[in-house]
């Protein structure tokens, strides 16, 4: 997949010491819902060439496709090396950029070299396509080289090098490492095109899709054994479980994990390589249901001309469900999906006996988008750029809206609006309800891939080259 594809302070699930706006990791919360309950007065309209309503924008890489996270007084956002803040770090790299949170200031960045197998493990000038998870003073994400990695949020501003000693880019404006695990080397994992899980964090232990995917063929899984889902001591960077998938992994692994509550106790839910979702047990590892997510008659053929589809899509945990769309890596293009709501009780395979609700066939195309669901209305938008709204118990289809372009990212509900953005560089902001109603549509000037995110009054839009920070002036 060449082209990769919050909110809530943290709750019990992720605690933090963060302000009480800030959005410490892509999602609502660790169930990854896509809804934000606390912003208020958020603009509906903008204009980047005029400035109205923009509180600052910088530029980025030449391509961006990781989520901005805001924590502490600063913004978090993964891109590629073509912004240049260093000039002396010269060529593609993977890069996470801090930048500060009230005027846009650049801070400092992390950078990673490329792997030297080139795209079919590390797709050139796609940078980092995770999401870094915020707690406390300490960041987690999945860089270009598939390797988890554990920084500090200051950076080496200070002065200051805890952690790892051995970073090879080091000093004021770079980051601060505390550990690294390379899953290549450690776990046999072969990232098919890159590595791009958004983490997630629960307890001690941070969760991770490894992206163990097919080699250059598209046909052989060069590490069988290698797992898809790993959970690591946040403190130390120790290898806590693995899991690797049972059935045969179809492509990649593009998605991210979520954390959900269940009647009364965590669920750490992966979407799998081979298509099921599988809910384990936070601390172990251990099995405690699985979904097959595509029909037992659908097929699998190269180029995306079969029935049967990846996850790539991150799972909303909410209510006892899980809710989730199936689809491909975009380049294969549009063609049949599914959503599903799947009741998040069961043990064991539960296909047949635990789904809540299923939208498919010529009803939902192929999707990479994660869900958001606010006052019983699922908002979810095919890749095509049809925009559902969909009642979250049953199913039903209470309307939609054709963007008129693919759309990549989420939509994200927030003060009563639902904002998301599309390859053609719009973002539509819609009135959240059961009542199709659009009120504005603002260009951005070049594709928009990622989700908006809002934190203490401010939205952020991150567009293939550049962030920006919008407010009501």
């Amino acid at each position: 997949m060449h082209k990769h594809l919050t909110y809530l302070t943290c709750t019990v699930l992720c605690s933090t010491a963060l302000n009480a706006a800030d959005v410490p990791q892509w999602g609502a919360g660790p169930n990854r819902n896509m809804v934000n309950t606390v912003e208020k007065g958020l603009p509906t309209e903008w204009d980047i060439k005029s400035g109205k309503n923009v509180k600052w924008s910088v530029k980025l890489g030449s391509q961006s496709y990781g989520n901005p996270v805001i924590a502490d007084g600063s913004v978090f956002v993964g891109t590629n090396n073509e912004g240049g803040y260093d000039p002396e770090v010269k060529g593609d790299k993977g890069n996470i950029l801090c930048f500060a949170e009230k005027d846009g200031a650049f801070l400092w960045q992390a950078v990673h070299d490329k792997l030297s197998a080139g795209r079919v493990n590390d797709w050139p000038y796609q940078g980092i396509c995770s999401t870094i998870c915020i707690e406390g003073d300490r960041g987690w994400y999945l860089n270009n080289r598939c390797e988890v990695v554990c920084i500090t949020t200051r950076g080496m501003v200070d002065g200051k090098n805890e952690g790892v000693q051995d970073e090879t880019y080091s000093g004021a404006k770079k980051a601060d490492v505390i550990w690294r695990y390379d899953m290549i080397e450690e776990l046999g994992v072969f990232p098919h095109n890159l590595a791009t899980s958004s983490p997630i964090v629960h307890g001690d232990l941070v969760f991770v899709v490894t992206g163990n995917g097919v080699d250059e063929g598209h046909l052989n899984l060069p590490s069988q054994v290698s797992p898809s889902f790993a959970a690591f001591n946040k403190k130390t960077g120790e290898l806590a479980w693995e899991y690797a998938v049972e059935g045969r992994i179809l492509h990649g692994q593009w998605s991210s994990p979520s954390i959900g509550i269940v009647n009364g106790k965590a669920q750490a839910i992966f979407p799998g390589g081979d298509g099921w979702i599988y809910s384990l047990e936070p601390a172990t590892g251990e099995l405690i249901w699985k979904f097959n997510c595509n029909p037992v008659d659908a097929t699998w053929e190269l180029g995306g001309y079969g029935t049967k589809n990846n996850l790539i899509a991150t799972p909303v945990v909410l209510d006892d469900k899980v809710y989730i769309g199936v689809g491909q890596d975009p380049e294969h293009g549009t063609g049949t999906g599914h959503l599903y709501a799947i009741d998040a009780t069961g043990k064991g395979d539960v296909t047949q006996s635990h789904q809540a609700w299923h939208l498919g066939g010529d009803d939902f195309g192929r999707t990479m988008s994660t869900v958001a669901i606010h006052e019983g209305l699922l908002y979810v938008s095919e890749l095509s750029g049809v925009l559902f709204c969909i009642e979250a118990a049953t199913g039903k289809v209470i309307w939609k809206h054709d963007q008129q372009a693919s759309v990549w990212g989420s939509s994200m509900v927030v003060d009563g609006h639902v904002y998301i953005g599309d390859e053609d560089g719009d973002v539509t902001v819609l009135e959240q309800g059961r009542e199709l109603k659009v009120i504005n549509t603002i260009n951005m000037g070049e594709s928009v891939y990622t989700t908006p995110t809002a934190a203490n009054g401010v939205l952020y839009i991150t567009t293939k080259s550049h962030l920006y920070a919008i407010a009501s002036e």
